[in-house]
């Protein structure tokens, strides 16, 4: 099968090297999603393993369409009674369309739902779908004219892991959270602090990835009741090899700082859901008390962005005493993601790198500040 999983805007290179570490073969990378090959065992180790990932979508098929009727009859045409069994429960939960001659979402999951209908009823020989057994939502997307007919595995998207009960008022996704640390050369032996923790995201995919705790675990998937297309065992037998591959005996320096307390106790509340509390050191900690003896460790931080007016009178002032702070640390590497667009006037210093990404619909930048690498140690970078 050809799996489509979709991404942030900008991080398709992070996926791509996910899915390529899990052992698949990648056919495509576009914009916000890469295609890969695999099977049955795919959909479920891609889903509980990879951690910057939305969703995992098996394609049904693609087609060119430039009218309603061309829609309704490609989609009509495609081999829907191979995914769908008599009983279920189908809808176009997702349609989206860019520089297409089609465009009304409301119009295209109409039409689709119509084909959809029509190509079972000839399969099955049925004139009424009860719809009352398990669900198979589709997504579309069109891109000049060109249309990509998927099925969601997932569910809820890839980013809630199940650990995030509590969350700050602006918190960074899970898996964009993750894709940001995989973007820098942080490795579990190396320092890690985030000195606006907030809900303790950055800190907690960090202790994950060190304590190599599979992402999607814990949590529950559409394709799970999908029996006739995925055995059970299947999820059971990938749950069974993340359980084995999960290490604690591990000496980690993760810390989670914030000015307000009640984040802190959040933070700590989340790691603990996450079983990860014992690898993060949790502080009430104002920035201006930001310091480390260690060397060559990493800021990596999601700071406020001044949304709202009262706040954005705060951020100069902000973004000053984190460059102070920063440049205290004089052989480390600070990375962070903000919309704020002053931050390096404020931090007085251009960063090294910076990258445009949208958090949600929010543009944003990744700023990278790389500090000099550390003296190798028996023939490995530490």
């Amino acid at each position: 099968m050809e799996l489509i999983v979709p991404c942030h805007f900008g991080l398709e290179s992070v996926l791509k090297k996910e899915i390529i570490d899990l052992g698949y073969d990648i056919t495509k990378v576009e914009d916000g999603r890469v295609t890969f090959l695999g099977d049955e065992d795919a959909v479920c180790r891609a889903n509980i393993f990879l951690r910057t990932a939305e969703r995992v979508l098996i394609k049904v098929g693609s087609f060119h369409a430039e009218t309603f009727d061309e829609l309704f009859e490609n989609t009509k045409a495609l081999p829907w009674s191979e995914f769908i069994p008599k009983d279920g429960k189908f809808w176009v939960t997702k349609a989206s369309s860019v520089k297409s001659k089609l465009f009304s979402p409301s119009d295209i999951q109409s039409i689709m739902k119509k084909a959809m209908v029509r190509s079972l009823q000839e399969t099955y020989g049925i004139s009424w779908f009860e719809e009352d057994g398990e669900s198979f939502p589709v997504r579309v997307f069109i891109y000049k004219d060109e249309v990509t007919v998927s099925l969601d595995t997932t569910g809820d998207s890839l980013h809630k892991r199940g650990y995030r009960k509590l969350t700050a008022k602006a918190p960074i996704a899970e898996n964009l959270a993750a894709a940001l640390i995989m973007l820098t050369p942080w490795k579990k032996d190396r320092i890690l602090v985030d000195p606006f923790c907030g809900s303790g995201t950055f800190p907690i995919e960090a202790a994950m990835m060190a304590a190599n705790i599979a992402p999607g675990m814990n949590r529950s998937f559409r394709a799970f009741d999908w029996k006739h297309l995925i055995p059970a065992k299947m999820w059971y037998d990938c749950v069974d090899e993340a359980r084995e591959e999960i290490d604690m005996h591990i000496a980690t320096d993760i810390q989670s700082y914030d000015i307000d307390p009640e984040m802190t106790k959040i933070a700590r509340a989340n790691a603990r859901l996450a079983g990860v509390e014992e690898l993060i050191h949790f502080q009430t900690r104002p920035l201006d008390a930001l310091s480390h003896s260690g060397k060559y460790g990493f800021i990596i931080t999601n700071p406020p962005y001044g949304e709202r007016l009262e706040e954005k009178k705060a951020l100069p002032a902000l973004y000053k005493t984190l460059g102070e702070k920063y440049r205290e640390l004089e052989t480390w590497s600070m990375y962070l993601i903000t919309s704020y667009e002053d931050a390096q006037k404020d931090i007085g210093q251009k960063a090294d790198k910076n990258r445009k990404l949208y958090n949600g619909m929010l543009k944003t930048y990744f700023y990278q500040y790389m500090g000099p690498k550390p003296p190798r140690r028996d023939n490995h970078e530490r």
